[in-house]
Order: C-alpha cells, then structure tokens, then sequence
C-alpha cells in the first residue's frame, strides 16, 4: 500500500489533529457535489491571474496521474472550468480539483464522479491569455499554503494538506489517533469527556 492509499484511509479530521490550522483550508473550499468520495495524493500546483482559466486548462494535459490539481485564482466571477475539462481531467487520471475559485457545470462533474472541491458555481467561463504557475511553483489555495508533492487529503470533512517533508510523521499520528477513537467506546468517551469539561469549569469558577 503506497503513501497515498494509506492517508485515503484516514479521515481528514484525524490528520488535522496531527497538523496546525495553518495546514487545514478554510470552509469556503467545499465539496460541489455530494456524497464526495474522499481523495488523497500528490498536489500539482496550479495558479491563474483573476478572470483567466488558461493555466488549470492546461494543466489537465501535463500534471501526473494521480494527482490532485490545486489551483490559486483569486477570483469567484469568472469559472475555472466546466464540464469537458473535468471530464478529460478525469479521463487523463487526475483524481480531482481543489480550486480556490469557482467551476461551471457542476451537474456534470456529478454525473461522472469527478471530485470537485471550490468556492462555488458560475456559469460565466473566464478567459485564456495569462500564463501563471504550472505544477513548478507554491500556491496559497484555502488559507493554505500548497507546495508541489505536498500530499492534499479531502472529503465532507474537510481538506487539509502534509507537507512533503513531514509525511510519515503526520501518518504515524494520524493513525494513531485513528486506532485510539476507533477502540474507544462511546461510554468511556463520556466519562473522560466528562471528567474533563468539569475540571475546566473548576478551573475558572463555575459553580452548577
């Protein structure tokens, strides 16, 4: 099992757990379309100047497959994509977008199953005649600042993105959080939770 394969099966909450918040995009970079199918893999950084789509159009021709395209466009009026581009996207093995922007035809992202992760929908399509960054570069998508084969994880529950140099740290903890909920009962839970919440409130005077 690859590195990727193994944080698909973690969810994002517990790898967020293993992270900062600086590592974890803000809750304007949403599934489009549900249920969403989580995705884990290799970011293949991407960044389009406001109102122009030229550089995530040519990006599904040239990033790896497998990877998670993750766009910086700074715009929400003009969309970075619609339904063909998701379509080769997919066909060309690109997992799914993260765009810190808005797409078109979000109907048909859905049909296909193409994960789908942006600010909103616009119907209106932005131009073609800016050349930005292209898998070679950092980009900020979602508060985040993305490096290329940093490895992007994303579902209903959010998204978060390791670092390349911290992976298999990040992993171990992450697991580890995992096995820890996934052996705990709901009733020793509320013991502990319990014991705790009441020991703050102690701890700063509450009385009840």
């Amino acid at each position: 099992m690859n590195i990727y394969q193994q944080f698909s099966q973690l969810s994002p909450t517990a790898i967020a757990d293993a992270l900062s918040r600086e590592q974890v995009m803000d809750i304007g970079i949403r599934p489009l379309w549900n249920p969403m199918p989580r995705i884990a893999g290799p970011a293949f950084t991407v960044k389009c100047a406001p109102g122009d789509n030229l550089m995530l159009h040519a990006a599904i021709y040239r990033a790896p497959r497998g990877s998670v395209i993750v766009v910086q466009s700074d715009d929400i009026n003009y969309a970075l994509a619609g339904g063909n581009v998701c379509k080769v996207a997919q066909k060309n093995g690109i997992q799914a977008f993260v765009l810190d922007g808005v797409i078109r035809d979000v109907a048909e992202a859905r049909e296909i199953g193409f994960p789908v992760f942006a600010r909103g929908i616009m119907p209106i399509p932005g131009a073609k005649n800016v050349i930005g960054t292209l898998g070679d570069a950092p980009v900020r998508c979602g508060g985040v600042n993305v490096a290329p084969g940093d490895i992007v994880v994303a579902d209903e529950e959010g998204i978060v993105v390791v670092s390349k140099d911290k992976v298999d740290v990040v992993l171990h903890k992450a697991k580890d959080r995992a096995a820890k909920d996934a052996s705990e009962t709901l009733e020793s839970w509320e013991r502990s939770h319990r014991a705790k919440i009441d020991e703050q409130l102690a701890k700063h005077g509450f009385k009840g």
